[in-house]
């Protein structure tokens, strides 16, 4: 027993405060604030340009969208795509209006959906750090900007193809039955908002062949793959008369045979530019190396042993390799004989383009890492300029309205430019194109129309639609602007010709004066877009030999 005295003579143990131990976040919670990080980063980049005008083919969509739900399938028939979109965009305009930035949110909803489907793509089989990698990928991928602020498809085609690549490894390398109405489901869905989600289809029936080969039960592999594919069949075959009916009567006359070296400006273009495939090809090809050749590899994934799980990892990624290149084959071929090619139509392998590229960063260390971010920097710009300067059509409307009345009559030289012309201008005009009067100006008839423009002649089409006009009223004739323009597909080059002649047949109509034209270009810059101009009917034909004397006498005139 010690005495105070005594106490008072030792030092005194010190008490230090006790700290409690900093706890790391739960998984889920770090996932889902990086995830929603990813998406606040996605926003603010791909909302530069949410109220950009419309052009050609966003007013088509709008057009389609504005009939009744249950007509757009009919109402396709006339225009050569699959449903979908339009239908879903049918609901989305009745309750929110279609206005240049509401519309175009819907797409911005299908891009930012792509960023958590494209980490539980790649997650679910490669672990968090490729789910990561493609989710970073998915945020800030270009293609995805673009197509996030304009009223097409093309963001929900990126999405259906991303969620079809993913349940194709679930269902057939991982053999997760659970997953197989999805597979199907996604798989029709994406062939009822794209044709070339039919390529995709193939696609993935090529990439099943090294699924197969590493299948256990190779007659429980084949079962699935008819039911998945029955499935898939069964929900396309209502659409197959109207797909059938396209083939024959719309097709793409504006498209061109592609060539081999016509593909690789469309893969750079889903990757943002020149510089970025080929980086992006070798850190990612160097991650997919080491899947495909090492055969050891990390258990976790699966749960089974280490030789196992890498035989799963080399079959998923020789699946994922296969998917998008037979695919792009198969379009590449079916484009020879009824051309149809396009940058945008790569939207059905951005989505898998997107997981294949980050489960190889992910797995190529420290290159991997320095890729992307390098691929970020130059991911980053929004391309907002390009967007607001698709269309003037906006601009030109504004500037004649005011000299258009009720009754008066705007022909659309380019044919497939009323749509969006309707949507600017005021109500109560009456439409026509370059082969005759348009009774539905939300839609372009596309049946047949190459035959039928080479059939009307300028001269006969414009007397026809000058002796519908009353003394007094307008005729506003709208030509594309084709200086500089590439058009040499059949369609294209014939509306190019067609509108010189156009112009030329209505400056020399004795009952039309021009008034007036816009835009006015003085010395300025051509832009992209169209060019109206304005004619009055008269009372009385112009004496067009009497004008040319009088011009001529100016002329000589000292």
């Amino acid at each position: 027993m010690s005495s105070p005295a005594l106490d008072r003579g030792r030092p005194r143990a010190v008490r230090l405060p006790v700290r409690p131990a900093v706890r790391a976040l739960p998984v889920g919670v770090a996932v889902a604030l990086a995830l929603g990080g990813l998406v606040l980063v996605s926003v603010l980049l791909r909302t530069t340009a949410l109220h950009a005008p419309f052009w050609i083919d966003e007013g088509l969509s709008v057009g389609i969208a504005s009939h009744g739900f249950l007509d757009i399938p009919g109402v396709l028939r006339l225009d050569g795509s699959p449903p979908l979109y339009y239908m879903l965009l049918r609901v989305w305009m009745s309750i929110f209006g279609d206005g240049q930035a509401t519309t175009h949110v819907l797409s911005l909803g299908f891009a930012l959906v792509a960023i958590p489907v494209a980490y539980w793509a790649a997650a679910g089989t490669f672990g968090r750090r490729a789910g990561l990698f493609a989710a970073i990928l998915a945020a800030v991928n270009p293609f995805l900007t673009y197509y996030a602020q304009e009223t097409r498809m093309y963001a929900l085609v990126s999405l259906l193809a991303l969620v079809v690549a993913a349940a194709l490894v679930r269902v057939f390398v991982f053999r997760r039955r659970a997953f197989l109405p999805l597979f199907s489901v996604a798989l029709a869905a994406l062939m009822y908002c794209h044709n070339w989600g039919l390529f995709l289809a193939v696609g993935t029936l090529a990439a099943l062949v090294p699924a197969w080969r590493a299948a256990r039960d190779r007659r429980a592999f084949l079962r699935d793959v008819v039911i998945a594919y029955g499935t898939v069949a069964l929900l396309y075959a209502p659409w197959l008369p109207s797909l059938y009916f396209q083939a024959l009567h719309t097709g793409a006359p504006w498209s061109r045979r592609p060539s081999v070296g016509d593909v690789f400006g469309p893969i750079a273009g889903i990757l943002g530019g020149e510089p970025v495939p080929l980086a992006l090809a070798l850190a990612a090809g160097a991650g997919l190396a080491t899947i495909v050749k090492v055969r050891g590899s990390d258990a976790a994934v699966v749960g089974q042993p280490t030789e196992v799980a890498a035989s799963v990892r080399r079959t998923t990624a020789w699946v994922l390799i296969v998917l998008p290149l037979a695919a792009l084959l198969v379009a590449w071929t079916a484009s020879q004989v009824s051309p149809a090619f396009a940058v945008r139509y790569f939207a059905v392998f951005v989505g898998p383009v997107l997981l294949l590229a980050g489960v190889g960063l992910a797995h190529a260390g420290r290159l991997g890492l320095v890729a992307l971010v390098i691929i970020c920097v130059l991911w980053m710009d929004p391309r907002t300029k390009e967007l607001e300067s698709k269309s003037n059509v906006r601009l030109v409307a504004a500037k004649i309205k005011a000299d258009v009345y009720p009754g008066d009559l705007v022909v659309s030289v380019h044919p497939e430019q009323t749509p969006v012309l309707h949507y600017y201008l005021p109500d109560g005009l009456r439409y026509a194109d370059s082969i005759s009067l348009v009774r539905d100006p939300l839609v372009f008839d596309w049946r047949d129309a190459l035959e039928r423009l080479r059939e009307a002649r300028p001269s006969r089409v414009l007397d026809s639609y000058v002796s519908s006009l009353r003394p007094g009223q307008t005729l506003v004739l709208v030509n594309p602007i084709v200086r500089g323009s590439r058009w040499r597909a059949p369609w294209t080059e014939l509306v190019r010709k067609r509108s010189a002649q156009w112009q030329r047949q209505a400056d020399r109509n004795p009952n039309l004066v021009r008034i007036g034209a816009q835009p006015r270009f003085g010395n300025r810059p051509l832009t992209r877009g169209v060019r109206a101009t304005l004619y009055r009917k008269t009372a009385a034909p112009r004496d067009l030999a009497a004008e040319r004397r009088a011009r001529r006498a100016l002329e000589l005139a000292p």
